[in-house]
Formats: structure tokens, sequence, C-alpha cells
């Protein structure tokens, strides 16, 4: 363990390690293993700030299924309790919907009752303890203020004043003369240690009293809460939270995309209806120190048949604006936060600390050295679809797993378990097109081409002019290069992941290399990628590349820097028509072939460079 390490408890530790190897996000200790976001969770401090001064905020945080929605919605309840909000969260099922017909809107409003925390609570159940809290404090300060002794009958008399006081602000609001009554009620019972009372009144505050009549025959209150205004007393919830001491009142709802999966258009119409009237009521004012997070899937928010861009209303307020993201610019200060993939250097060091915890839990020496962690990521980034596919949680699982492998097999060794990189060939859009004495992938007009002078194109099954290949023949598959045809032999460029991954005008990226390819040569755009966009970008911190990249020695190190920087900062010129390393033209791409000297030349550089970290 490093001199310099912070200890971790071991409660937290034990946590931490079981829901990361699970895949699960756990609720305590992120502070430990928190990584990148900046730029998003700035945004959502300002949100609470307007919060703190009676304001309201309403966030849509979206992202891919293990992009870090449930860890950032975590961290900023985290955070907030921390900063005297009472904060609630719950995630959304079948059974707990925005309304419903079986009572799956009340559902949702008693798991959040259930989960409200505070700092002093912050595993959920914080209701009554609120509400002693701040009983006790009306009497701490009217004994000091008025000079009165606990016994004195003046004291209770000042309290009830006090609570009356609080509660008669909030009978205007919607349901705010019933909710005062309860409130008395429950304050009564605190008064005359009547815990009949008090627990009645805790079933009516949580939305468990099933029928009007037993709520009138218990408390004298003829309405309950239900799937129609629990919305209201959420509402209710927040100003009540301020009037009492703390800064609002902050609802984290995860999984969204539950309310997608509503197969009946109509019940799905009416959860989104309702999702309007709270996107309304917190852009409008119409709520005061509200803040509601609400996490779901790319899919949920824009998909124009089920998503909430069916619903025109929804879509009209949620659609991207012309200059910022519309324009391809990511900015955070709209109702929608979307989550990018983290970028190396976040990756690198969010690894670096797994490994600190795993090797601080189990009270080991950590061995993985940052060359070996980077190793790692890159056969992250090597396996088929990473660039489309791989998402934070997928690379959090694997580094665990490999983690508590060495730990349980001290015999093996990394490199054991973790075959090299550089032995591995170099994958274009995921496919790999195979090494030297690789056979099954070619290259177009060149069977067997190594894959770091594949030309970038189109992949397809394998048919030369005179039909189908045979079985086991080198030319299983060929790929049939942008500009160029199978017939040609002349590949007309060489790319990489990131040339792969750019648009190509004209025809789809899986064709059949038997057409002759007619799209032009692309060009590359020279605007840089925003933050985050994918693991093609991201910043690198001071001395990372150096250390990373270290092991492949000298002048790689230089090449691979420049790869590992991430992002596109200037335009990329066609690499078919000279080799930049020998000067030879596309005439003299038959020298490349399996049979020829040349086919040996690749060094650690260019596959780098071609891995295109």
């Amino acid at each position: 363990m490093n001199a310099n390490q912070t200890k971790i408890p071991k409660r937290i530790s034990s946590a931490l390690v079981n829901s990361l190897s699970a895949g699960v996000v756990p609720r305590i200790g992120l502070e430990y293993i928190a990584v990148g976001r900046k730029p998003e969770i700035e945004s959502v401090l300002r949100e609470l700030g307007n919060v703190a001064e009676g304001g309201a905020a309403f966030k849509l945080i979206t992202g891919r299924y293990g992009s870090g929605k449930s860890f950032l919605i975590q961290i900023l309840r985290n955070y907030a309790m921390d900063r005297d909000f009472v904060v609630a969260d719950a995630d959304l099922s079948p059974e707990r919907r925005l309304v419903g017909t079986k009572g799956q809107g009340l559902g949702t409003y008693r798991e959040l009752m259930t989960h409200l925390s505070t700092r002093t609570r912050p595993d959920g159940g914080a209701l009554e303890a609120v509400l002693q809290k701040w009983f006790a404090s009306l009497q701490q300060q009217a004994m000091a203020e008025l000079g009165l002794r606990p016994d004195d009958e003046k004291l209770q008399v000042e309290v009830e004043r006090r609570i009356f006081e609080v509660t008669g602000n909030m009978e205007h609001m919607v349901h705010g003369f019933d909710f005062a009554r309860v409130l008395s009620a429950y304050w009564n019972g605190y008064k005359m240690s009547d815990d009949e009372l008090k627990q009645n009144a805790l079933r009516w505050l949580r939305g468990e009293f099933p029928t009007k009549t037993e709520a009138r025959k218990c408390l004298g209150v003829g309405v309950i809460i239900d799937d129609d205004n629990w919305y209201d007393y959420m509402k209710l919830w927040a100003e009540f939270m301020a009037k009492i001491g703390y800064k609002g009142l902050l609802l984290f709802i995860d999984e969204g995309v539950n309310l997608y999966k509503i197969t009946n258009t109509v019940s799905r119409q009416s959860n989104y209806e309702k999702l309007l009237t709270i996107f309304n009521d917190t852009m409008q004012g119409k709520a005061q120190h509200l803040g509601i997070f609400l996490g779901g899937t790319p899919q949920f928010v824009e998909d124009q048949r089920r998503g909430l861009f069916s619903y025109d209303a929804l879509r009209s307020r949620l659609v991207a604006g012309r200059f910022g993201e519309g324009a391809g610019m990511l900015h955070y200060a709209g109702p929608i936060l979307r989550l990018e993939m983290l970028s190396h250097a976040e990756i690198l060091v969010l690894l670096e600390k797994l490994r600190d915890l795993h090797s601080s839990h189990y009270g080991y020496a950590a061995a993985l050295d940052q060359k070996q962690l980077t190793r790692f990521m890159e056969s992250e980034l090597g396996r088929m679809g990473a660039d489309a596919l791989l998402t934070t949680r997928e690379v959090v699982r694997d580094f665990m797993d490999l983690l508590n492998t060495l730990h349980q097999y001290p015999d093996r060794s990394f490199d054991e378990l973790l075959p090299d990189v550089l032995g591995r060939a170099p994958q274009i859009g995921g496919l790999s097109l195979g090494g030297p004495g690789s056979p099954g992938l070619g290259v177009s007009g060149a069977p067997g081409l190594t894959g770091t002078d594949a030309p970038r194109g189109n992949v397809g099954p394998s048919r030369s002019d005179s039909g189908p290949a045979a079985p086991g023949s080198d030319s299983g598959m060929r790929v049939s290069g942008a500009g160029g045809s199978e017939s040609s032999g002349h590949p007309a460029g060489r790319g990489s992941l990131a040339d792969a991954r750019q648009p190509q005008s004209g025809g789809d990226l899986f064709s059949s290399a038997g057409e002759a390819s007619s799209a032009p040569e692309p060009e590359f755009s020279a605007k840089p990628r925003p933050r985050g966009s994918g693991f093609q970008s991201g910043e690198n911190v001071d001395g990372l590349r150096a250390a990373a990249f270290d092991p492949y020695g000298g002048a790689s190190c230089e090449a691979a820097g420049q790869a590992f920087r991430g992002g596109v900062s200037e335009a990329r010129p066609a690499r078919g028509l000279s080799d930049s390393r020998s000067g030879r033209s596309p005439e003299s791409a038959e020298d490349t072939l399996p049979g020829s000297a040349a086919a040996g030349d690749e060094g650690p550089d260019d596959i780098l460079a071609e891995l295109d970290l």
C-alpha cells in the first residue's frame, strides 16, 4: 500500500469491493473511487444552489447502460446530504411509475419516503427523525428566548404556537391544510406520549392509509395520499423542509427506461403527461426548494415512437437547440445532462484507485504498475466492438475480476492472464484483420495482409471474380478499401480505429467485397471532439503518457502519446497515396504481401498508432 494512500474503513471497502465486482453501484464510499465528471457535477451544483435559494431544478441524466448514470446520481445524493439537503431516491419499475391504475404512482411516493435521508440518517427512514429534531429545536429556542424550564406548561403552549406558525403558512398550498392537520396530530401524540397517534400520523404522511374512511376515523382528515396527488405532497414536503431549517428536498429517480417499456400506449402517455407537469412546475417556478433528477437511457429520451420524444409537448421542450448540442457541442445548462464515456486518463486513474482499494482491503502490496494498467486498458479497447459498446461498468468488472484472480491464484502472473497486446493483431471497426500466419481474414486485393496495412473500408464476406473462396483459404474475408476495388489490388488508404469510425460518404459500412466501392475518400473534420466522446477523447494528466507507454521504449513514446491524448486535433490526410515511413507509392503495395520481406517490418510504433488509443 502506498504511503500516501487514504485508509479506507473495512466496512466501506468491503461494500465497495463487493459492489464493483458484481457491477452494482455502491451507496457508500463513492468519494474514494470517484473520477472525472467535473463539468457534469459543476452543472448540478449550480442547480443545487438555485434550490437552496428557493428555486427548483429538473435534470434528465442520460447515458447508455453502464455509462455511470447511477454512480453520478449516488455521488450527487451523498454530496447533497452533506450540505443539509433532505434527499430521497427510488428506482422506477413495473410496480413504481409516475402514474398507474394499480397504485404505481403511490408506490413511487412510498419508496421515496422510505428512502428519505439526511446527513444524520444517510440510509433512509429519516421522516420521524426529521420531525422529532424539529420539535426539539423549537423547544430549545423557546427555552432560550423566553427563559422557560422544561417542565413549564408555558413551554408546550409556545412550541405549539410556533408549529402552527410554520404549518399555517402552508395552508394556502394544494392539500396544505390537511398536511398541517396531520403534522399537528403528530405533535399532540409526541407531547402526550401517544404512540398510536404518532404512528397513525406517520402512516398518513408515508401514504400508507388505504381509504379515506380509515384516515377520517384515525386522524380526522378526509383525504389520503394517492396516485393522483402524490406529487403535490412532494412540493409540500419541499416547502416544509425549507421552513424547518433544511436547504430543500432533492428527489433522485433512476431507471426511467421503465416508463419507455410500458407497452400500453395510454398508460405510457399518462406517465409522460405527469412528467410534463413536473417539468413545467420546476422550470416555471411553481415549485420551491425542490430538485428532481431523473436517470434514463438515450433511447428512453430520444425514441420518437415510444420515448419522451414521442410526446410532442416534451420533445419540443427537450430537443437540442441549433447552436449548442444541435451543432455537435456538449453543454450542461439545458434540462438534459448527457453522459459520455470517461477519457483515457480518467480510466487509468480509476484503475489505479481500484488497485489500491483492492490491495488495502485484502492487506497485500499492490503489484500492478502503471505500465500493466495501460496494457489492461489496451486489451479492453482491443475487444471486438469496444469502440461502440464498451462501458465503464464492463471495464471495472473485468479489472476487479483480474485483481480477484491474481489474489486468489498467486502462482499466476499478469502476463499469463493478459496476453501481450502487441502480439495481437489490431482491429479496424471492431473486427480483427489477422496478422501474419493468421488466416481467415484478408484485405481487398491482398489476402492475408496484416491488420496495420489494411485499408480503411467496407468489411464483408470474400467473393473473388471466380466465385466464393475455398474453405480454409487465406481470403475467407476481404476488406474493400474506400476509393478502390477488390480487383485493383491497390488499397486506397490505410486507417486506424478512429478512421474506421469516421462517417463515410456513400455506401454502408458492411457490404460485399465483390462490389467495387466508388465512394470518394472521406474528408476528416478538423474540429476536435467534445470531452468524453467515447474512448477517443479526453484530457491527459501530467506525466501519465510517459509512464504509461515507457515499456515500448524510445521513439514509440511520442507516437503513442499523441494517439493517447484522444480526439482529432487536425485533419488527417489520406494515407494511401504514399507510405509515410518508406516513401513507397501504391504501386508497390504488392511488396507488403505475406511472402515479401516487408511484411514483418511493422514495429511497436505502427501497431500503437493503429490501436489509436
